[in-house]
């Protein structure tokens, strides 16, 4: 483990006080882990002896836990770990006491975490002993790295995504490479000035471990200095989306500047990715607390690449079965699957992205499942066809209906020598077209009347959307041009009638309106399809349209931390949480 050591202590004298409990850290295993099931394990320091006990600080990179053990001791001695999520300045102690036992000559605790990415924090940690006197390791800090490691040169490119700040004369600046790296730079200054990074896991909120990095000062003779530089991201740590600021003193004077909080943007989806990976929690592996957001918000990581790990997990832990409240207000009951036939969908189409990511079988495998369960709820009995929106066979609607399309068609194209999803697509694709759901502006209301007849309901951009992106693959399944000319004609009339200035607008987010959190992706949604039919049509229009809402939504839509708000124009009220940047992701990627 690379390891940046900090605040060591001699701690001859320290007397451990019982600790309160401490809550539990789970990133991808919880605290109190048996060492016996660490991926590695490594000594990132050396060995405290304590009256002839060996104390000794274990690690596991893969695992980004640590524990401890004491050797050559007697029954009554006692090992722990403290963790510290500040600095040092306070710490959780004697987390997994453990006393040797008679006849034993050493004993170990368990593992814990190092950072806990649910709230955004990164930990010091050390091994204790009592052994007839209590003393410590120094505390470790592993060291973040992402693309290079904190404290290395600056790599090419500089990009300052915020404004400097000036203190005395003197310009500080914050700095990005084109990998992602920061650094602080001062400007205009004399020997003694100081300059520094401030690193923060929560968005700026606080920065206990991440304070003065780098903090060096102006040598005499020059006018300015910089940092080394550092990471935003720490992967083994599944922690994203960091945010830095830099800082300066002029060297006469005890107070400094800062510039605003900012995260880099290698390439707007790098950064809008990152936005919104800071939301995601790999220990239950979801985005909470909503089902079928989440499995939107997986599509679009899938669809920006980059996170591989992050996709099996979401599989590995969501594909069982779960109570009502825990992941929906339904329970789930395992393969993804719920009364709610939509919300199954969304998580056919999640696995269908992650398999064209990844290829990775079982991805193919689980959406073929899903898209079995969903073929029990059309019914030619009603309506001539159609998926009922839910098991009670209460609605037919667009989103259902639209989603199947897509898995459908998805999956004659990719299932090696299918014979029947391609005649069900089919089937679906021709209903879909004559069953009145598409107005007679082109426009696809919501849903069908009892009787069967459009019901002139809300035209939100994601059934629009849908609408297209399973015409467009339906095409690409049967080769018949009257399908793509379908998409056309949907696609046209979305640029026509859902957007305001050339910007798409959903009906809750204009005035003085909100939309709810089902909808604060819904435009996400229909430019992922959207994209899609510029894509297979090659049409310079549909591309221009694409790109609009991506230089819009980036310029006006996105602070300095590249989050992302549901009114991509950047009208008021305006809100941004990590369904709206799901949707931004997604008109982002359809840009190219």
């Amino acid at each position: 483990m690379r390891t940046l050591l900090v605040l060591l202590l001699v701690l001859g004298s320290l007397t451990p006080m019982p600790a309160a409990a401490a809550a539990a850290v789970c990133v991808t295993s919880c605290d109190t882990l048996d060492p016996s099931q660490a991926a590695r394990e490594s000594f990132p320091l050396p060995d405290k002896v304590i009256n002839g006990r060996v104390l000794r600080l274990h690690a596991s990179d893969p695992d980004d836990m640590a524990w401890a053990s004491i050797d050559t001791a007697v029954p009554g001695d006692a090992v722990w770990l403290d963790r510290s999520w500040d600095g040092g300045a306070t710490w959780d102690g004697l987390l997994g006491k453990a006393t040797v036992p008679g006849s034993w000559t050493g004993t170990r605790t368990l593992m814990y975490n190092l950072t806990d990415p649910a709230n955004h924090r990164r930990g010091l940690v050390r091994a204790c002993g009592d052994a007839q006197g209590v003393d410590c390791t120094a505390w470790i800090y592993p060291a973040v790295c992402d693309t290079a490691c904190d404290g290395t040169a600056p790599g090419a490119g500089d990009s300052q995504p915020v404004a400097p700040t000036t203190i005395f004369g003197r310009t500080v600046r914050l700095h990005f490479d084109g990998s992602g790296l920061a650094w602080a730079g001062i400007e205009a200054g004399g020997a003694g000035d100081e300059i520094w990074l401030d690193r923060s896991w929560d968005a700026g909120a606080s920065w206990p471990d991440g304070s003065s990095l780098g903090r060096t000062s102006v040598p005499s003779g020059a006018t300015g200095t910089q940092t080394t530089a550092f990471a935003t991201r720490d992967p083994r740590g599944r922690l994203y989306g960091g945010s830095v600021r830099a800082c300066g003193r002029e060297a006469t004077h005890d107070q400094g500047s800062c510039t605003a909080w900012a995260r880099p943007a290698t390439t707007r989806a790098a950064g809008a990715a990152d936005a919104l990976m800071w939301s995601y929690e790999p220990y239950t592996a979801w985005w909470p607390s909503s089902w079928w957001n989440s499995a939107v918000a997986v599509t679009a990581m899938a669809d920006a690449g980059g996170h591989d790990a992050e996709l099996a997990r979401t599989f590995d832990v969501n594909r069982v079965a779960f109570p009502a409240g825990a992941r929906s207000s339904d329970p789930i009951d395992g393969h993804f699957i719920s009364r709610a036939i939509d919300d199954t969908e969304w998580w056919g189409l999640a696995w269908i992205a992650a398999y064209d990511r990844t290829h990775d079988a079982r991805y193919l495998t689980e959406a073929t499942t899903i898209a079995d369960y969903v073929y029990g709820f059309w019914d030619t009995g009603t309506c001539g066809g159609g998926v009922w929106w839910d098991r009670e066979r209460t609605y037919k609607n667009a989103v259902s209906s639209g989603l199947y399309l897509r898995l459908a068609a998805s999956l004659h194209l990719r299932v090696a020598g299918d014979t029947v999803w391609g005649q069900r697509a089919k089937t679906a694709g021709d209903w879909y077209l004559n069953s009145g759901l598409i107005n007679a502006s082109g426009l696809v209301n919501d849903g069908l009347t009892g009787s069967c007849a459009n019901n002139g309901q809300t035209v939100w951009t994601y059934n629009q959307g849908l609408g297209i992106g399973g015409l467009v693959e339906l095409w690409r399944a049967t080769g018949e041009t009257s399908y793509l000319d379908a998409a056309r004609r949907l696609g046209d009339a979305a640029m026509s009638g859902l957007t305001s200035g050339g910007v798409l607008v959903e009906s809750c987010d204009t005035g003085t309106n909100s939309c709810d959190d089902n909808q604060k992706q819904f435009k996400g949604v229909f430019m992922r399809y959207f994209g899609d039919l510029a894509n297979a049509t090659g049409s310079a229009t549909y591309r221009a349209f694409a790109q609009k809402q991506a230089d819009t939504l980036w310029a006006g839509d996105r602070d300095a931390q590249n989050r992302i708000g549901q009114r991509w124009a950047g009208t008021t009220p305006n809100v941004t949480d990590w369904r709206t940047q799901a949707s931004g992701l997604e008109a982002v990627l359809a840009a190219g």
